[in-house]
């Protein structure tokens, strides 16, 4: 049996690390060196050959699981039933999968089985053109079974072989879709748009989880405006989001910058689909897109700040604005807001940078704690809290300026 390759070439803990394309060129050369095929696969070649720097690289090659497990110590399964091992080299990790052709998706997701096999045919099983380039590590040489780079080059985005028979493979495909015409700004394929289309009433079989995942990628990317255009174009809100389909302006989502959280993003296209049609519920889209505890909640804090501004900003006290501009999702609200009002949103922040020039800022230590009324006698219970509001809003209005007046008020609004 041939010995898998010493420590001295694959251990993480004595090696330098080296870039995501050095360790995929190391891997895939030693693979070759057993007299197997070993090709770039997939988005790392569509991305170089845009110009563009891939994160990861997946290795395709013609060697089965078990000559893999024969070449490298660190090779680990992660799907051996499909071909896929994972192997770390210099505190990297790389894919490794081998060529394969699938048998029928049953569950909208994965092949009821598969079988060893070609390049031709793992490229055939792909997606789309553009994910179906193979590059060799070592010459470069692009391997081009699908007339994936003709595509590139036209910016077409175009599924392999049948669209239709594409997408029932694997419905997250249509959201994938999505995300790689928006991303590369490429037109649509009309045979390829029409199965989308005619596919964007069912996503069944495919979990909210990887659902959630296309979103935040999309929605990550400066071009997130074209992926909720094309999403109510293609019908795809309706099941992705569990609710009726709704076209129209994004103008929200239009004005945001480009680094933005996806609670940002999700709260700003939430207010322009509810402009269309108010019946539309923010609170869904939690279990809609699985989204975290911390992502739900920055979404209704931010949405909550936003309503507050449209309607009570100018009648708030001080006080009221100080609290209001030290949450820390008040900085995402006015984002949001200024696609629609951006003089509005100068004003404001005008006014925030205002107060927080003042004594003390916006959020200032207060001048009393709980546990200095307990120690002068004062029983917790409802009145505490709040007395304690009110001794912090006058601080923050500017009428209590040190400890001893703060308590002096305190005594005296406990004696009424």
């Amino acid at each position: 049996m041939n010995k898998p390759e010493s420590d001295s070439q694959e251990s993480s803990s004595r090696l330098p690390e080296c870039t995501p394309r050095e360790a995929a060129v190391a891997v895939a050369r030693l693979i070759i060196e057993r007299g197997f095929i070993a090709y770039f696969a997939g988005g790392c070649v569509r991305d170089e050959i845009l110009g563009l720097e891939p994160t990861d690289f997946d290795i395709a090659t013609s060697a089965p699981p078990d000559e893999i497990v024969k070449i490298f110590r660190s090779a680990r399964g992660v799907g051996e039933a499909f071909g896929v091992m994972l192997i770390r080299w210099k505190g990297r990790v790389i894919e490794v999968a081998t060529f394969r052709s699938d048998g029928e998706y049953r569950d909208g997701r994965r092949p009821s089985d598969i079988r060893f096999a070609s390049a031709n045919e793992d490229a055939q099983r792909r997606d789309f053109t553009i994910n179906g380039l193979f590059r060799h590590p070592l010459t470069g040489e692009v391997v081009d079974f699908v007339d994936g780079q003709k595509d590139l080059s036209n910016r077409i985005l175009r599924a392999i072989g049948d669209p239709v028979a594409r997408l029932r493979e694997d419905r997250l495909r249509t959201l994938r879709a999505v995300r790689f015409a928006a991303r590369f700004e490429m037109s649509i394929d009309s045979s390829t748009e029409k199965a989308i289309c005619d596919a964007s009433r069912d996503l069944s079989g495919v979990s909210r989880e990887r659902i959630g995942g296309e979103f935040r990628r999309m929605f990550a990317h400066p071009t997130r405006l074209r992926s909720a255009q094309l999403i109510e174009r293609w019908g795809l809100d309706a099941p992705a989001l569990a609710e009726s389909n709704s076209i129209g302006a994004c103008k929200r989502i239009a004005g945001l910058p480009s680094e933005v959280s996806f609670a940002t993003v999700l709260a700003a296209w939430h207010l322009d689909r509810a402009e269309r049609a108010p019946n539309h519920s923010p609170g869904r889209w939690q279990d809609s897109l699985n989204l975290s505890g911390n992502e739900s909640k920055e979404m209704m804090e931010i949405l909550e700040i936003v309503s507050t501004l449209d309607s009570k900003w100018e009648t708030l006290p001080k006080s009221g604005r100080k609290r209001l501009a030290s949450r820390s999702a008040f900085p995402s609200a006015l984002k949001v807001l200024y696609g629609v009002v951006p003089e509005r949103v100068s004003e404001v922040g005008k006014t925030v940078a205002h107060l927080a020039a003042e004594t003390g800022g916006l959020n200032p230590q207060p001048l009393v704690s709980g546990s200095d009324l307990i120690a002068l006698g004062f029983e917790p219970g409802p009145r505490f809290k709040v007395l304690l509001d009110r001794i912090y809003d006058l601080q923050l209005e500017g009428e209590l300026n040190s400890k001893d007046q703060a308590l002096a008020f305190g005594h005296r609004e406990w004696a009424r």
